[in-house]
């Protein structure tokens, strides 16, 4: 075969690849579950299962008109938490859950758009209960995750999460080491948190 057709093949591979991917966002892979259905809560907030990942089932907004969210993404799940756990209302209340990251704030600074301090991990603060867990964007999730911090030992945190992708738990762990003088979540996804 020539070149060319080896190039054309090799790209039809790869559209096949995502394509295939992006279909898999929006397939329930726990037909023992409903989109929806409460799995998991943490200080009274539920959390619902999602289905695929990409799956969006309208907007959540409070009675007063507040924007919680696409319904059931994550970070529904982190400003309905922050809502109706903590009487948090963010100024912007739109965005992806990268977004929620504002990389020209130093550790220890305030997030203007989301009225919340921002931690930079690793960091000089230690994760607390409630922090909101910001994940970076990966090749095949351009939106980044958002969590809540549910327990903190000097070794681990717990976190929960809503729509954690298709093999995920509302519930992980990962370490925290004190290393240098700044405390670090061994995980390189994890750029930073936020708190009231």
């Amino acid at each position: 075969m020539k070149l060319k057709h080896w190039i054309f093949i090799i790209i039809g591979l790869h559209i096949a690849l995502f394509a295939g991917i992006w279909s898999m966002q929006r397939v329930n892979v726990k037909p023992n579950l409903e989109v929806g259905q409460e799995i998991d809560q943490f200080n009274g907030v539920n959390v619902y299962y999602n289905g695929g990942v990409g799956t969006v089932t309208g907007r959540n907004t409070t009675a007063d008109g507040y924007n919680l969210g696409l319904k059931y993404q994550c970070v529904e799940f982190v400003k309905r938490y922050y809502y109706e756990h903590l009487n948090h209302k963010m100024p912007n209340s739109y965005g992806h859950a990268k977004d929620f990251f504002d990389k020209s704030v130093k550790d220890g600074q305030i997030n203007k758009q989301r009225n919340l301090i921002q931690f930079t991990n690793p960091s000089q603060s230690k994760p607390k209960v409630n922090d909101l867990l910001i994940y970076k964007p990966t090749l095949f999730n351009k939106f980044g995750h958002v969590a809540i911090v549910s327990k903190v030992s000097d070794k681990e945190i717990e976190i929960i999460q809503q729509n954690p992708g298709p093999m995920g738990s509302s519930r992980e762990k990962f370490k925290l080491k004190k290393e240098k003088g700044v405390w670090n979540i061994k995980n390189s996804r994890i750029i930073g948190w936020l708190r009231k």
